[in-house]
């Protein structure tokens, strides 16, 4: 069975910059609470993107799932940012790397 993973980049808005601890609390809350339900694979900021702040690689059972975490995502739903997310499947060692 192909497994994939979902990568959610998070993308600036103008309003970024106006974002404050408490908005990054809840930022933080959510990240601990994905995490907490095994929908975390990875996540963490980039360095070096203009006007991308971080990404999420989540794990979910299709797009639609991980895309419904991504729009309760706080930063999101406040307006300090927007995403774009991406279907990807890992190679591994489990998978033979893909062939």
């Amino acid at each position: 069975m192909e497994k994939w993973l979902y990568v959610m980049l998070i993308e600036k808005t103008e309003l970024y910059n106006k974002l404050t601890k408490a908005g990054v609390e809840r930022h933080v809350a959510n990240l601990k609470r994905l995490d907490e339900q095994g929908n975390i694979e990875m996540a963490g900021i980039l360095k070096g993107f203009p006007g991308v702040s971080g990404m999420y690689i989540l794990r979910a059972e299709s797009y639609e799932a991980a895309e419904e975490m991504c729009k309760q995502e706080p930063l999101i739903v406040e307006g300090f940012a927007t995403y774009k997310l991406i279907s990807f499947q890992p190679a591994n060692k489990e998978n033979n790397y893909l062939l």
